[in-house]
This record gives C-alpha cells, sequence and structure tokens, in this order.
C-alpha cells in the first residue's frame, strides 16, 4: 500500500498539469490568518464580480467563470450549490477536466465514494491515462491546454491578497499558466484563442499599474507592454463586439501610458498605432458598443475608474438611451449615480483648494432621483449603501462637513444604513460604518460615532489604504479631551490602542499621512497629550507623532516645550 501511495505521489510530480482548482497555489485555496466573516465577505464580493463577467460572455471562457464560481460557493459552505455548478457544466461541456477534478473534490467531501471515484475515472479517460483500449475520442492537448488557461483565469480572482507583492505574484501564475495553454493548444480554434489573448492584456495590464506605483522600472515594464499590445492587436479581430469594444478601451489605457517610457515603445510602430491618439481609442470602443448596453455600462465603470467622469457620464446616458428601463438595466443608473455623486465631490475637493465655484447640488439630486429609481425595482445592499452616501452630503455643508444643514436627509441616511446592515454583508462593510459615523458625529452623538469608527478600523483588511475611519476616531478623541470630556488617562489609552491597530492594518505612510492631518488641526491638544505620555515614560508614540510632524517642525510651524 505504501508503495502505490509513493507511485501517486511520483506520477503526480511528473505530470506536466493537474486539473482542478482546489490545488492551485492560491490564497483561496489556504487557510486564511482573516476572521471568518471577512473571508466570506471577500468571497461574496469576488462572486458577485464573477456574475457580472458571465453576463458578458457566451464563448467557451464562461466555462472558467463558471468553475471559478463553484468553488467559490464551495468555500462559502454551500457544498451542494458547487456540486450543482459543477454538474451542469460536465452535461453542457462534458470534455472539461477542471469541472471533473473539482467534481471529485465535492464528492469527497460529501463522503459519496462511488460518485468521486466516477469523476476520478472519467477524468483519467480524458486525460489519457488509461491503457490504449480506452483512448477518448478528441485531441488531449486541447483539453489539457483549455483546462491550464481557466486556471490562469482563476488567479486574477484570488482573494485575501494585502499587498502589491502578493498581487503581482498572482497575475504573473495567471499569464504562466496562459503561456502554457497555448504551448499546448497550437489547434485551439482562433476565435477561442482571442479571448485567452483579451484575459492575458488585462492581467498585464494590471501589473503594468502595479510597476508603475513600484517606481516605473521600464526594463520591466517595457517587454510586457509591447506584448499586451500585440495582444489587443489580436482581439480587435474578434467577433465579439465586447471584446473588440474592450480592447479598443485598453489600448487607450496603453497609449497614455507611453508617455511614462523615456523612448516610445517600439511595438506602438511595429502595430501600426504611430501618432494614435488615446481619445480616439475611446472613441472607437464607444461606437463599436453604442447599442449594446451591457457593454457600454461596462466601458461606462472603466471610465469612472480612470478618472474620466464626464465620459463615463456620457457612456452611462448612451446606455440609458438604448435600455431606459430601470428593471432591465437597473446598473446603468446605479453606476450614474455613482459618477454623480463622484462629480460633486471632485467638485467640492476642488473649490476647497481654491480653484472653482461651489459644486453643483443638482448632481446629489439627480443621484438620489437615479437610485430611488433603482429602489423600485432592485432593492439591494449597494443601493442603500449609495443613497445613504447621497443623502449624507445633502444634509451637511459643502465646506464644512461638520455643520447640519438638513438634519431630515441626515436621518434618512441612517435609515438606509441600517437597512443595508440588515442584508447579506450588510454587516461586515467598513464604509457603511465610517458613513453612520459621520452622520452620528454630526448629530453630536459622539461616543455612538466612535464606535462606529471603531467598527470600521476592525473590518478594514490588512493592506487596506482606506484610511478615513482612523482619522474621524483620532479627531473625535481630541475633540472630546479639548472639551473636557475625556480625562489625559483615557486619551493616552485610546490612541496608543487605536493608533496600534491602524498600524496593523495600514501602509505605515497612509497612517503617518493621517496623524500629521490631525497634528495640524489638534496641535494644542497633541503636545499636550504628548508631555503627559512623556511623564509616564511612554516615548514612543510620542516619536510616532512627532516624527509625522518634522516636516512642519523644519518650517517653524511647532514650537516643543
Amino acid at each position: 500500500m505504501e508503495e502505490a501511495e509513493v507511485d501517486i505521489d511520483t506520477l503526480i510530480d511528473e505530470m506536466d498539469y493537474i486539473p482542478g482548482h482546489f490545488h492551485l497555489d492560491m490564497n483561496l485555496n489556504f487557510e486564511s490568518s482573516s476572521p471568518m466573516n471577512f473571508q466570506g465577505r471577500d468571497l461574496k464580493l469576488k462572486r458577485e464580480s464573477l456574475t457580472y463577467e458571465l453576463e458578458l460572455e457566451t464563448g467557451l471562457q464562461q466555462y472558467a467563470i463558471r468553475n471559478l464560481l463553484g468553488v467559490f460557493s464551495f468555500y462559502l459552505e454551500e457544498v451542494e450549490q458547487a456540486k450543482e455548478i459543477f454538474l451542469c457544466i460536465s452535461q453542457e461541456n462534458p470534455e472539461n477536466l477542471n469541472t471533473w477534478a473539482n467534481l471529485a473534490y465535492v464528492y469527497d467531501r460529501l463522503n459519496n465514494e462511488q460518485e468521486e471515484a466516477r469523476c476520478t475515472e472519467r477524468l483519467s479517460l480524458l486525460m489519457g491515462l488509461d491503457s490504449e483500449d480506452h483512448k477518448p475520442q478528441g485531441d488531449p492537448q486541447l483539453r489539457t491546454a483549455r483546462c491550464l488557461a481557466e486556471q490562469g483565469y482563476a488567479y486574477a480572482f484570488d482573494v485575501g491578497l494585502v499587498n502589491e507583492e502578493e498581487k503581482m505574484e498572482k497575475l504573473t501564475a495567471g499569464l504562466t499558466l496562459y503561456g502554457k495553454a497555448l504551448a499546448y493548444g497550437k489547434q485551439i480554434p482562433l476565435e477561442e484563442k482571442r479571448s485567452w489573448y483579451f484575459t492575458m492584456a488585462t492581467l498585464h495590464i494590471r501589473l503594468d499599474a502595479m510597476w508603475m506605483n513600484k517606481g516605473n522600472d521600464e526594463g520591466k515594464r517595457l517587454p510586457a507592454f509591447n506584448r499586451t499590445l500585440v495582444l489587443l492587436q489580436q482581439v480587435l479581430k474578434c467577433s465579439s463586439l465586447h471584446y473588440r469594444a474592450l480592447a479598443w478601451c485598453y489600448l487607450g489605457i496603453l497609449f497614455e501610458r507611453k508617455y511614462s517610457f523615456s523612448d516610445t515603445p517600439m511595438a506602438i510602430h511595429d502595430c501600426g498605432y504611430s501618432g494614435t491618439d488615446p481619445l480616439d481609442c475611446f472613441g472607437k470602443a464607444i461606437e463599436i458598443a453604442r447599442e449594446n448596453p451591457l457593454v457600454l455600462n461596462r466601458l461606462a465603470k472603466i471610465f469612472h475608474f480612470l478618472g474620466k467622469q464626464e465620459m463615463a457620464m456620457a457612456v452611462c446616458n448612451m446606455a440609458l438611451d438604448v435600455l431606459p428601463d430601470p428593471v432591465l438595466n437597473w446598473q446603468a443608473y446605479c453606476m450614474r449615480a455613482k459618477m454623480l455623486l463622484k462629480l460633486y465631490l471632485r467638485d467640492l475637493d476642488r473649490v476647497k483648494m481654491g480653484l472653482g465655484g461651489m459644486p453643483d447640488q443638482r448632481n446629489l439630486s439627480d443621484a438620489k432621483a437615479d437610485l430611488e429609481n433603482v429602489m423600485k425595482v432592485h432593492p439591494c445592499l449597494k443601493t442603500y449603501l449609495d443613497l445613504g452616501q447621497v443623502c449624507y452630503y445633502m444634509g451637511v455643508d459643502a465646506m464644512q462637513e461638520l455643520l447640519l444643514v438638513d438634519e431630515n436627509a441626515v436621518n434618512n441616511a441612517l435609515v438606509f444604513f441600517a437597512k443595508a446592515m440588515e442584508l447579506d454583508l450588510g454587516n461586515v462593510l467598513p464604509e457603511i460604518q465610517l458613513l453612520r459615523g459621520k452622520c452620528l458625529r454630526i448629530k453630536n452623538e459622539d461616543l455612538n460615532a466612535m464606535e462606529c469608527f471603531k467598527q470600521a478600523i476592525e473590518l478594514d483588511g490588512v493592506g487596506s489604504v482606506y484610511t478615513e475611519s482612523f482619522r474621524c476616531l483620532m479627531e473625535m478623541l481630541l475633540a472630546l479631551f479639548s472639551q473636557k470630556r475625556m480625562n489625559t488617562e483615557m486619551l493616552m489609552k485610546e490612541v496608543e490602542l487605536w493608533v496600534k491597530k491602524a498600524e496593523e492594518k495600514y501602509p505605515k505612510q497612509r497612517v503617518q499621512q493621517e496623524l500629521r492631518l490631525v497634528c495640524r488641526h489638534y496641535t494644542a491638544e497633541v503636545l499636550e497629550l504628548s508631555k503627559a505620555m512623556v511623564a509616564r515614560g511612554k516615548t514612543e508614540l510620542v516619536k510616532l507623532l512627532f516624527e509625522t510632524m518634522k516636516c512642519d517642525f523644519n518650517k517653524g510651524m511647532f514650537q516643543v516645550i
């Protein structure tokens, strides 16, 4: 028996690939150090993203998405649903290696040895591991190629990645698997291969953005940048309107990035794009998708994340012109509302810097109207959250959020947040607690507000850069201290505890940035706190506070006694 086990292990080690998803080197498959509710939250959010991808996918790549949806269901303890997903794929696409491997894994968890053995036998047959008498029909190379491509796709949706290095590692692993898939798939139909090229280009673009964040290493970026252009040029020949439209959009993104190189990347000239303007590419993407609301919504989302709010708004309006029914196109109403709020906040930031006039309040009322349309047909967590956020900004002074101008609007925001918290994931989203805290703060419910900010920090994942909750909490603690509603001992204890938690959660630079803002606004309180902490021998935190302000000290803004 032991010898047989050794033979199996040896066989596995010698195999060039292993079908299925449950063995892949993804965080998804390893026990996480995060609390269970965090894991479930991240999985459900990723599953929502995948479901959105599935709406746009009609080719064989849909099985990459559906296999991964089955894996997510399994890890969410929805084992029967995972089984049904895999069974459905096995009936539609009986040569899918990953499905049979995943199904065998699920049956093993269900202690169904008979069905597990049947799946394993079917998998062995499809892989050509059985005797010569049982060779399956079809090309095993093609089955292998599709198996590897599906696994490469999965790496783009891994969960629990806390830093750029981990994200880059997973994206690179996905691209490596796609490379192996192409090596096996010489006879893969060209149209199918172009769908792989699209996903590979997407992974490359995400990786390139991370390289830029790390310091723009041209030597590492340039080969992948050139390859991405070549891949997208092939995708433009695809029959899928969805892929062609997004390929033009991605080309526009790359052409905007060409200025980050010291010389124009050679592939731009080789592919015939010399002098091509990014706006022309974005325009072609919109033109191709002009009658397809799903693809227009996807483009609007990309433009929104690129910071091109006016372009995103125009595309959103196009999608609503094509399909105005909120029952069928509620996503466009949600997206337009989000962009209207974004425009309002952008203009608000500009006026605070002295760069423009007051933001247009109509953006808020229009966003509210869009979300109320959605609420009638598709009430969901996201809609309640967005509507609450819009109501919050309608209730506070544009220039000073601490001034209440419409208490009814703020109360409505709190009601929407309460409804959001009744829904799945509503009690584990940090942004809901942050916004609740800001509403309660303006209503002078300081202790309740502080509890919300604390919950938001607790709910933030390690590596998060959304540190506003931490700043709000620090400001509230110091405000209470300045009002004599908190003594020095309690302030020291609270500040020490939550600075430590913040350092465990957020990047050091972000923590220092928030502390610098707090120290500027509460200089006298920080100095008084620092003196008390020095007197009690708590010098580490004092050093951190002064370190964040050292630039200001050098400018003579503060004098330390």
